[in-house]
């Protein structure tokens, strides 16, 4: 007898993906990806998906958002929206519900990614230790993170919203980056400069600091960054990198991943090729006496951009 049919939905502030899945797995074929412009809000995109798969029965539905939760309510950090449990199920006809952070999403999934999916960034100075906590962290659009705890009656992921946590602040340059962005928002917050955004008021710091006009968007950061010959490319992307191993180190210690950290999220990938050369492992291990318990955490790239899908699969075959 097939299992019951549920919906899945990733939604985030520019995109939103929707898929099928049965027993916890996402059907590949399934996936969809719908803009959000122009759009309401989450039910005209789930209403049309549902009629282009034959207007399906569906048992379960989650929905994984891009912005903080409260007691079932979702609001998106940068589009607005809110979803909810009753819009939810009145979209999709299913009686089990769940709307969760796109983050908790992603600590679902953990143990359910393929392990071609899975880009050591920094070994540990020891195994993983089984059982042990693991933390994920989303570089895309925004920054958040979550942490996973399995225990005898399941899984718990637990939410937070750390992106709007102080921006750290180690030296003369952090200080000065601070007040950069302090200047234009009141508050200078962690996402205000670790996401792609984010990626761009850096930009235009460094090219301050160099005396220089700015005007690149974070594509073509990252080409310049890439090539290896701007300056002020090169600039952007030490302190990025530094600053993120600083504050992922920061919520090691915090929560004692021994379980493993894991990087997600487009920006964070997109990355990849330049963390080494950029002192990631340096920054997230600079924790003065205690660097060597931050030694102990190893770090890994996500780059299955369906993960939160899976997540939200999981969420509901879990219960």
């Amino acid at each position: 007898m097939a299992q019951p049919l549920s919906l899945v939905a990733d939604v985030g502030g520019t995109n939103t993906r929707v898929a099928l899945a049965r027993g916890g797995a996402v059907d590949p074929a399934s996936i969809r990806r719908f803009a959000n412009a122009g759009n309401a809000g989450l039910a005209p995109i789930l209403n049309a998906y549902l009629a282009e798969a034959g207007s399906p029965e569906i048992a379960g539905a989650c929905a994984a958002v891009a912005g903080p939760v409260d007691d079932g309510v979702a609001r998106l950090t940068n589009l607005d929206w809110s979803i909810d449990r009753d819009a939810l199920a009145a979209a999709t006809g299913a009686e089990r519900i769940a709307v969760i952070n796109d983050l908790q999403a992603q600590g679902h999934a953990l143990g359910h990614i393929a392990a071609d999916c899975l880009r050591p960034l920094v070994t540990a100075a020891e195994p993983l230790r089984a059982a042990s906590p693991q933390l994920v962290i989303g570089v895309g659009t925004g920054f958040n993170a979550a942490v996973v705890h399995d225990g005898p009656t399941g899984r718990l992921v637990t939410a937070s919203e750390c992106g709007h946590a102080t921006l750290p602040v180690r030296n003369d340059g952090d200080l000065s980056l601070m007040r950069f962005v302090e200047t234009a928002h009141g508050f200078a917050g962690v996402e205000d400069v670790l996401s792609g955004r984010g990626l761009e008021r850096l930009h235009a710091w460094a090219a301050r600091e160099a005396g220089q006009d700015d005007g690149l968007d974070a594509s073509a950061i990252m080409a310049a960054i890439g090539r290896g010959d701007d300056p002020v490319a090169e600039a952007t992307g030490a302190a990025f990198v530094r600053l993120l191993g600083t504050v992922a180190g920061d919520l090691a210690l915090i929560h004692l991943p021994f379980g493993g950290i894991y990087l997600i999220g487009g920006v964070a990938r997109a990355f990849t090729a330049h963390y080494e050369r950029f002192g990631f492992a340096t920054a997230f291990r600079d924790k003065g006496r205690f660097s060597s318990l931050a030694a102990a955490f190893p770090v890994s790239i996500i780059e299955d951009d369906y993960a939160a899908l899976t997540g939200c699969a999981r969420r509901l075959a879990e219960g």
